[in-house]
């Protein structure tokens, strides 16, 4: 059985996208939607602009669904399971017949301005955990005077920490007390995932709630929960949740393997998840496609 899963915020790169546009008359009629959608040409920035210009808030988030669910329209993919990382569950829920493009793409524009607004009202920091020892990392981060919790925990060995800056750093420096030396903060805008996202999510609900879900045409293996879900209302539910909710990747994985996954193809920028697929489980196929 083969799941195809989607990547998150970070992968974009100068040029995504454009071979997609220009070999395919399909992926070009979906970008000029976009733009369209969108009120900017946002193919000329993934196609031509720096990376500076894809790191803005407004346009990554966009920029990085727009690539995986154009390709895997293009490919014309039949997945047994779908599930995305963080940004990437919106992709996985078009790809898998569970929203419209429109209304995808709508929400993912959405998602993004909440958060830079959540970043600017409420200035944060994560940082990148490599241990197995997720107890420990658990424990310094409940037991810290400031707001930080475990935000994602993406493979065996890699957790990701989130919250107020002082209390991510001080979290960092107890983890090195107790052994764990390698903590390092990574160049983000803001606390995802954490409860500095309260403000995004609060936003963002309306908009999820208004949207028109239909029931998938295979599972999804949502990040809140790691479990599947093909009806419409739960999958709205975790969704909103998703903002101040970690990231279970790595339990997402296992779920998926115990159901009978043995494939997994990764749709979209780079090869983030085909890595943290590997660390959590050696033995199953994985790729990784990001142009046809």
């Amino acid at each position: 059985m083969k799941a195809y899963v989607f990547p998150g915020q970070g992968s974009q790169y100068p040029g995504m996208g454009k071979e997609l546009y220009e070999n395919s008359a399909i992926a070009a009629e979906m970008f000029e939607r976009a733009n369209e959608i969108l009120g900017f040409r946002i193919s000329d920035i993934m196609f031509n602009g720096s990376a500076d210009q894809l790191r803005a808030t407004n346009v990554t988030q966009p920029a990085v669904f727009l690539h995986s669910v154009i390709l895997a329209q293009v490919m014309g993919i039949t997945p047994d399971a779908v599930a995305g990382h963080s940004l990437g569950e919106f992709s996985a829920l078009v790809a898998a017949g569970a929203l419209s493009f429109e209304q995808g793409l709508t929400l993912v524009a959405k998602r993004a301005a909440a958060m830079h607004k959540a970043c600017q009202q409420t200035p944060g920091a994560m940082a990148a955990v490599i241990t197995t020892d997720i107890a420990t990392i658990e424990n310094i981060c409940r037991e810290s005077k400031g707001v930080v919790v475990a935000a994602n925990y993406n493979a065996p060995g890699q957790t990701v920490i989130s919250g107020e800056e002082e209390a991510v750093n001080a979290v960092c420096a107890a983890l090195k007390v107790a052994g764990i030396r390698r903590a390092l903060l990574l160049p983000v805008a803001g606390a995802f995932h954490s409860p500095l996202m309260e403000s995004a999510r609060t936003e963002l609900e309306q908009a999820i709630a208004e949207a028109e879900f239909t029931i998938p045409r295979c599972p999804i293996y949502q990040n809140v929960d790691s479990k599947p879900h093909t009806d419409p209302e739960q999958i709205k539910a975790n969704l909103i949740k998703q903002l101040t909710a970690p990231v279970r990747w790595s339990q997402s994985v296992e779920q998926m393997i115990a159901d009978g996954i043995n494939s997994f193809t990764e749709v979209g920028c780079g090869t983030v998840l085909q890595g943290l697929i590997r660390k959590t489980n050696s033995d199953v196929e994985v790729e990784s496609v990001s142009v046809i």
